[in-house]
């Protein structure tokens, strides 16, 4: 069900750069700040009550939520301008694609975490198919005008690897706490409703534009609603269940939605490359959902609990030995 749920929340966020076609006179900074502040903010508002109540254990781990929270704010500032400068392309490849080699890192460093065979295994077709899926977007994008210099574009790989890591920090946060005895629910109001409370000055010195036009007024609103509310929602129910490393590289399926959605919604073509990187991306999501051995003879035991002492004494002898 974790992984479910924060592939369910991929799909959501893949649609937003096709959303946000729709609102062209909309800059990297206001999509940001309407799509992730407002989001945040309404998690707050929903998990008010949880908050309030769990108030002295979320003042306990203050480090964290502050952590997170920052994180939050500066993520789709880093995202989105990435984009903007960079492309499509390398920003989405830089931000998504190295989020999972990024919060691995952290768990390591910080909870001692040691990196499965499987999940090196998954990290590495996701990563090969998100460059691959970002090459073809990037032959298809070469026959434009360039409008990105060196210099932009280098600036936009920085702020990839900003958005990177600060999206690997907020998700370490928020499973730190949930583990740490605090709900899902309030987990992800306190760090997205205070970093929703943090983007509100860039909102409303850069919101113009979202106000100018009933579309862009719309695109501000499913950006805030469905992708950041409801997927983030889903995110923390993932995160309740799975590692913060693995639910970021579940997210690999979100460049893998958006190339679909493109060629479906906005009429793009993709190149075999392109298929070829959402199939790698897919052998990503498979290889980390599917049930170990282990696992499958845990729920056998579960479900039929009046097995011999000896089978079991077998799967103890064999499990020592995996």
């Amino acid at each position: 069900m974790g992984a479910l749920c924060v592939l369910a929340a991929s799909v959501l966020w893949g649609t937003t750069g096709t959303a946000a076609t729709f609102a062209p006179g909309v800059g990297p900074l206001a999509i940001g700040a309407v799509a992730m502040g407002l989001g945040g903010l309404l998690q707050a508002l929903i998990a008010a009550p949880q908050i309030r109540h769990l108030a002295s254990g979320l003042c306990d781990q203050r480090g964290t939520v502050l952590l997170g929270a920052v994180s939050v704010a500066v993520y789709p500032l880093a995202f989105y301008s990435s984009m903007h400068l960079a492309g499509v392309a390398v920003g989405t490849v830089v931000s998504i694609g190295t989020a999972p080699l990024a919060s691995a890192l952290i768990e390591r460093i910080m909870d001692g975490r040691r990196l499965t065979r499987r999940w090196t295994l998954a990290a590495t077709l996701g990563l090969l198919g998100t460059v691959l899926l970002c090459v073809a977007e990037a032959a298809h994008a070469s026959d434009g005008t360039g409008r990105s210099s060196m210099a932009g574009t280098l600036l936009g790989i920085g702020l990839g690897l900003v958005a990177a890591v600060t999206y690997a920090l907020y998700s370490w946060s928020a499973h730190r706490l949930i583990t740490g005895e605090i709900p899902s629910r309030a987990a992800m109001g306190a760090v997205f409703g205070l970093g929703g409370l943090l983007l509100l000055p860039v909102l409303l010195v850069t919101g113009a534009p979202l106000v100018a036009s009933w579309s862009n007024a719309a695109v501000g609103a499913y950006m805030a609603l469905v992708p950041m509310f409801a997927g983030y929602v889903l995110f923390g129910w993932g995160l309740a269940r799975v590692p913060a490393s693995t639910a970021t590289t579940l997210s690999l399926l979100e460049p893998a939605v958006a190339a679909v959605l493109a060629v479906l919604v906005v009429g793009e073509r993709l190149p075999a490359t392109g298929w070829t990187g959402i199939v790698l991306v897919i052998a990503c999501l498979a290889v980390l959902t599917t049930p170990t051995r282990a696992r499958r003879r845990s729920r056998e035991r579960l479900r039929n609990p009046g097995s011999d002492n000896s089978e079991a004494r077998v799967t103890s002898i064999a499990s020592h030995a995996d």
